[in-house]
């Protein structure tokens, strides 16, 4: 999503009423952007969704009824097209590895600024990673290591079942693998030789090819489809 087109529509999901409001008071009067619902739990950000169709939902980790990781599988589930920022109290790999598999574009810590929180949702919707490097990188190789489930969770099925819509140029497979290292825009630029908008461009088309929401989704699809390795 290019954040200067049009206002960006936000849910908060976290069960203390204080933290949303925090939140909220947080993105409040940020250009771009509009909180336009909160939940209390997972079952009733699943709902927002189906009533509002958000372009991005911050969600809290331990939540009653659903919690977040189950809300994100189902969020993703019914709207691919929706990003998922988990809000959490520290990094924790094996949980980050679960949250990329349940469709997150990344997290954000609770003890955020407002500055922070801001940036982060912004660099979401700009389509960047909100993984840092080292930790894209761990979650990968962690992956990798693993052996693919014969019948993937639900939030993993639209990222691992049936080919991609549409081949990949030998140019979008080199900046998928850049990608994939956890590189940003300006990193790859910088090493092909290209500005940042023709990368992004680039970026833009491999999301919609892989048919994914995200930068992080599509390295999680590339490498379940193998689409990584040499040749």
């Amino acid at each position: 999503m290019d954040n200067e087109s049009r206002t960006a529509r936000v849910i908060i999901a976290d069960d203390h009423a204080l933290l949303r409001s925090g939140i909220r008071g947080m993105l409040h009067g940020k250009s771009g952007l509009e909180v336009v619902g909160e939940a209390a739990d997972g079952a009733e950000a699943l709902e927002l969704c189906r009533r509002l169709e958000p372009d991005l939902v911050l969600m809290d980790v331990r939540m009653p009824k659903m919690d977040g990781l189950a809300a994100t599988r189902a969020i993703k589930e019914e709207f691919p097209k929706t990003s998922v920022v988990m809000v959490t109290m520290q990094e924790d790999l094996d949980y980050l590895f679960e949250a990329v598999l349940a469709g997150a574009a990344g997290y954000v810590l609770k003890g955020a600024t407002p500055e922070q929180l801001t940036d982060a949702v912004r660099q979401v919707l700009d389509g960047e990673f909100l993984y840092n490097q080292r930790l894209i990188i761990d979650l990968l190789k962690s992956m990798a290591g693993r052996e693919k489930p014969q019948a993937p969770p639900s939030g993993a099925e639209s990222l691992a079942e049936g080919p991609y819509t549409e081949p990949l140029t030998a140019r979008e497979t080199e900046i998928l693998r850049l990608l994939a290292q956890g590189q940003t825009n300006p990193q790859i630029a910088r090493e092909l030789v290209v500005s940042p908008g023709t990368v992004k461009n680039h970026v833009r088309d491999i999301i919609a090819k892989l048919g994914v929401s995200d930068r992080t989704q599509a390295a999680v699809r590339a490498m379940e489809l193998d689409l990584l390795a040499p040749g």
